[in-house]
């Protein structure tokens, strides 16, 4: 008897593993505005989920730790010329 032999088996995935816009680091720091400065865009807004990347607990953590950083000054609320 043969056996069967599946043609997707051995193949790559066309797809590759994004990698995670936090780096190794999974602590978001609220006192670290160069690092939250990247999860805002021009205006001063919090980019969408979709444009970052971040899963959706991270993304709660960065809006919490940039919301904190705006109320202790260290990020602007509105920004003109932030970047």
């Amino acid at each position: 008897m043969s056996a069967i032999v599946s043609p997707f088996r051995g193949r790559q995935s066309a797809f590759r593993k994004r990698k995670s816009p936090l780096g190794d680091s999974k602590v978001v720091d609220y006192l670290d505005a160069k690092f939250l400065s990247q999860f805002i865009n021009d205006q001063g807004k919090i980019l969408p989920r979709r444009v970052t990347g971040l899963t959706a607990y991270q993304q709660r953590q960065v809006a919490r730790a940039i919301k904190y950083a705006r109320h202790l000054a260290l990020l602007p609320f509105v920004a003109q010329d932030l970047k």
